[in-house]
């Protein structure tokens, strides 16, 4: 009963490792061809703090454009106004 059992088995182990060998060297593939991941330095985090505080939301840029226009027009109608005096 042992020997039949060991003439079983032990085939049985071999096929076992092998199979374990080929998943685990495709699995060495695998991660050789996944990405990296990205490791930031300082530098980097610092520049994209400073990036993320100055940045303004396009709400914002279109309220500062709108002022910026109202203001060309106010110094626009300021200019206009001074000229119809001295034409007068």
């Amino acid at each position: 009963m042992y020997k039949i059992f060991m003439l079983i088995m032990i085939p049985l182990l071999g096929i076992g490792w092998f199979l374990y060998w080929r998943w685990d060297k495709k699995m060495e593939e695998e991660e050789k061809n996944r990405p990296k991941p990205v490791s930031k330095k300082k530098k980097e985090v610092s520049e994209w703090a400073e990036k993320m505080a100055n940045f303004e939301s396009p709400a914002e840029q279109a309220r500062k454009r709108k002022l910026e226009q109202e203001k060309q027009w106010e110094e626009q109608e300021k200019k206009w106004r001074e000229e119809e005096k001295k034409r007068e």
